[in-house]
């Protein structure tokens, strides 16, 4: 028989793939979610970050860093280096894990504030190194504000719906007895 907890954590890592497939999708289809001026969010990162947050067990390393490298060739980035830098940030995110868990929720959406612009900023540097063509600053900033203001939906929708909750004490006790 299957623990009930191990049947949960893997119904989960197959609902982030199930809603990062969806994503992307949507993201692919010929619509015109975002306009010129304001792109659409990233709703891929949104959800990672926001379960990293809640239940790190949920969102491991090797489920993660393949949905973002998809990512990356789907949407013909540079093949590896956002899917790095999504990577190192959940990482770092992870670490956090414990403090962020008796912190109310603005100084976490801070927190991801913080996270995402750091991200776009390394991604940008990386890749004026290199000289690569750069989009607008303008826009690439527009993108993070856009999946910060779409960060919170994100949580409620994942703490509602999908019952990713924050961890308790007692579950937090629990799994660090296990390790």
């Amino acid at each position: 028989m299957v623990d009930p907890r191990t049947l949960r954590r893997w119904g989960h890592r197959a609902a982030f793939v199930a809603i990062s497939g969806l994503a992307l999708f949507l993201y692919l289809l010929p619509l015109n979610v975002g306009t010129a001026r304001w792109p659409g969010p990233d709703l891929i990162v949104a959800f990672a970050f926001a379960w990293v947050l809640r239940r790190p067990t949920w969102m491991p390393l090797w489920l993660a860093a393949p949905v973002f490298l998809i990512c990356d060739f789907m949407f013909l980035r540079p093949p590896g280096l956002w899917a790095a830098l999504c990577v190192i940030a959940l990482e770092f995110l992870r670490t956090r894990e414990t403090t962020s868990r008796d912190m109310p929720f603005a100084v976490e959406w801070a927190m991801i504030a913080g996270v995402l612009f750091t991200m776009a900023g390394v991604y940008r540097a990386i890749l004026a190194v290199f000289m690569v063509d750069l989009t607008s600053l303008g826009l690439v900033i527009s993108g993070q504000i856009s999946t910060l203001v779409v960060y919170p939906v994100v949580v409620l929708v994942s703490a509602s719906m999908l019952g990713v909750r924050r961890l308790t004490p007692a579950e937090a006790d629990e799994l660090r007895g296990q390790a």
